[in-house]
């Protein structure tokens, strides 16, 4: 009697001191939270996982969450519209798809794409990485979702090009390739379900290329690849297979004291547990890195001057409006350089008092491309992206 009497009064102590998935926290108004989360087959238990996943994502409170496993389209969606303040874009696959679910105040989408998708790249690639080109708080950013072959021994057998070890390695090799090409000078994020440790040796290491060239790239997790096991994205094969890369463009804000990355230990919110988790989430579990600038969306110390920036339309053909708008009167500088960065043209140099303004630029003599506009005033700048199609 006494016994049943100890283990009632455990298992009601543990109920009401157990904390639930709306007391998870995570994302701040200063820094860009990035999470990427393998959902495993979404929605593994029906209507149960979506209110889950729904209440996570908000307790969260991420910038960006890169998806992997969307199984049920339909309710991925329904999910996303009934939670307040985001928005999602979806790319079906015939092997499970990827996602991005994002705050719609925050976060301005310029394109999201695909790479690689091509048939000759459906070996290394058995879904095809997407591209995200967004901008937040002045800044343009890019990150690469993903979702790479799964299994294997252990041994990379490069003779083999179906070793799933080697499919992994040329996908991250192409990874690097595209990133080294296309978006040198960017603020690049890669991310996703990789399927692979960071810690094998360098001989069986499908990411040794990228680990190789650290001036250029670092994972970010690698501190808790080489952690312990409770640290780890993926308890069921004790293993941290999902991973969070960044390229030195990064490297400053990365370095913040604010910044950090982790394994987002959701299982510690839920009643039974990682079974639990595991029973009615997901076999994964996320990852998320926070890159605090030092800037705030409300930030009473730093009055902003710039309050947007676009233009239309865009693509656009030989010309195109932009509209900005200054909260304060200043001195404004609007610029436009090429792909390159070299400097085309000056549109603007002079005082402004607060107000809405518009300006046509005229590319009847430059080539198609991809151009960027810059205004600056003060200390403070932003920078949009526009593509000229002739």
């Amino acid at each position: 009697m006494k016994c049943l009497l100890l283990s009632t009064i455990a298992i009601i102590f543990t109920t009401i001191n157990a904390q639930n998935l709306s007391d998870l926290s995570f994302g701040t108004n200063s820094s860009l939270e990035v999470s990427t989360w393998n959902i495993e087959w979404f929605p593994k238990s029906g209507q149960s996982t979506v209110d889950s996943v729904s209440i996570i994502i908000q307790s969260l409170d991420i910038d960006i969450y890169a998806l992997q496993e969307i199984s049920d389209t339909n309710m991925f969606k329904q999910m996303i519209e009934n939670i307040e303040g985001y928005d999602y874009y979806f790319k079906s696959g015939w092997f499970a798809g990827l996602a991005y679910v994002y705050k719609s105040g925050t976060v301005e989408i310029d394109t999201v794409y695909e790479i690689y998708t091509e048939e000759p790249y459906w070996r290394p690639f058995p879904r095809s990485p997407m591209v995200m080109d967004f901008n937040f708080m002045g800044s343009q950013y890019f990150i690469i979702n993903n979702h790479f072959k799964c299994c294997g021994d252990g041994n990379m057998n490069l003779s083999d090009s179906w070793d799933e070890e080697t499919r992994r390695y040329d996908a991250s090799n192409l990874l690097k390739d595209y990133i080294d090409v296309n978006l040198s000078e960017e603020n690049v994020i890669v991310l996703g379900d990789l399927n692979d440790i960071l810690t094998d040796p360098s001989a069986h290491n499908v990411f040794q290329t990228i680990l190789d060239d650290d001036l250029n790239f670092l994972f970010a997790d690698i501190d808790i690849a080489n952690g312990p096991s409770s640290g780890w994205s993926y308890p069921n094969w004790p293993s941290h297979i999902d991973h969070i890369f960044i390229t030195n463009e990064l490297y400053g804000i990365f370095d913040n004291s604010s910044s950090l990355i982790q394994t987002i230990q959701i299982d510690e919110n839920m009643a039974g547990g990682f079974n639990e988790y595991d029973n009615k989430i997901s076999d994964h579990l996320p990852v998320a890195i926070k890159l605090d600038n030092n800037l705030t969306i409300n930030d009473e110390l730093l009055e902003p001057n710039i309050f947007q920036l676009t233009n239309y339309p865009n693509p656009f053909n030989s010309t195109t409006t932009i509209f900005y708008e200054i909260l304060n009167p200043g001195f404004v500088n609007i610029s436009i350089h090429d792909i390159s960065g070299y400097l085309i043209e000056q549109l603007v140099n002079q005082n402004n008092i607060p107000g809405l303004y518009s300006l046509e630029w005229n590319a009847n003599p430059f080539s198609s491309g991809i151009y960027f506009y810059t205004i600056t005033m003060g200390n403070q700048s932003m920078t949009q992206k526009m593509l000229l199609l002739k």
